[in-house]
């Protein structure tokens, strides 16, 4: 097993038994435009600081996987053209030396591995659109299922079938709760037609759930109310999206940055806020329950 390069700030915590937030960096080098992905960058450490927690964000860098980045380091996340590497992709990137931004499915891996039992992100991948014909399917619902850590997100984006993401998360016996709400998010919207089974109305409370069941879990968190995304609008950019999928014959991983692009340019920078926003917030709900499962 390759072996971890813990930040030396990272290291003391989990040493000294304090809390600690991981934080992903595929939302920065491919889901938000330079330079603010560095600037969100910054924002999400600071909020996770600000809350009692030690920021990890994670990468893989020069083939070695990174748990918390130096101000260059994240400089280079944010400005390097990086491979997007998921959990199986891992291996050939320590191997070949490669650098890459990790996914949900590869950081809450890496997280789990460098002990952090909290993570923060935006949304979760999930079952795609049509999976009956293409089985895609994301890796994150498989590594949430069998990965002991804590994901606070926004449920998942509307591009997804959300439905059927929801059947193998309860197959897989994931627990979904809700942060005080009980409709299962829609990213860039604050409800879906879907009822989470659990919610919580606060941190405490959220740990506590965490910590008795000792296993993966998702605390969904909706965006904020006042970056909430007009419905209108949402559905209009929506059904552009999946045509230009249809139409650029677009699959598999490349899916969501060809969406999240579409919809930052098409929306004249509302999804770029609402993107900032909802993932600001859910670190900030994320090392808050992170604080009160080391009280």
């Amino acid at each position: 097993m390759t072996t971890l390069q813990i930040a030396e700030e990272v290291a003391a915590a989990l040493a000294e038994n304090r809390p600690v937030v991981a934080l992903e960096s595929t939302l920065l080098s491919h889901g938000l435009p330079a330079p603010r992905n560095l600037a969100v960058a910054a924002r999400l450490e600071k909020v996770v600081r600000e809350a009692g927690a030690v920021p990890a964000t994670i990468a893989v860098l020069d083939g070695v996987p990174r748990i918390g980045l130096t101000s260059a380091e994240l400089d280079r996340v944010c400005s390097d053209d990086m491979l997007k590497l998921s959990l199986r992709d891992l291996g050939a990137a320590y191997a070949l030396g490669r650098s890459g931004a990790t996914t949900v499915a590869s950081t809450t891996a890496l997280a789990h591995q460098a002990g952090i039992r909290v993570f923060a992100t935006g949304g979760l991948g999930g079952v795609h659109r049509g999976a009956r014909e293409t089985w895609d399917v994301s890796a994150d619902l498989d590594v949430v299922a069998t990965t002991p850590v804590l994901i606070v997100c926004s449920g998942v984006k509307s591009i997804l079938d959300m439905g059927a993401t929801l059947e193998v998360l309860e197959t897989r016996s994931v627990p979904v709760v809700g942060y005080q709400t009980s409709r299962f998010p829609a990213f860039y919207r604050r409800e879906s037609e879907f009822s989470v089974p659990w919610s919580v109305d606060n941190a405490s409370q959220a740990a506590a759930v965490f910590a008795a069941g000792e296993r993966g879990m998702l605390l969904v968190n909706p965006i904020p109310a006042a970056f909430e995304m007009d419905s209108a609008l949402h559905d209009r950019l929506l059904a552009e999206g999946l045509q230009k999928l249809v139409d650029q014959d677009v699959r598999g991983k490349d899916v969501s940055p060809v969406l999240l692009e579409h919809f930052h340019t098409a929306s004249a920078g509302v999804s770029l806020d609402a993107n900032e926003e909802l993932v600001v917030n859910n670190a900030s709900v994320a090392a808050a329950v992170a604080v009160e499962l080391f009280q």
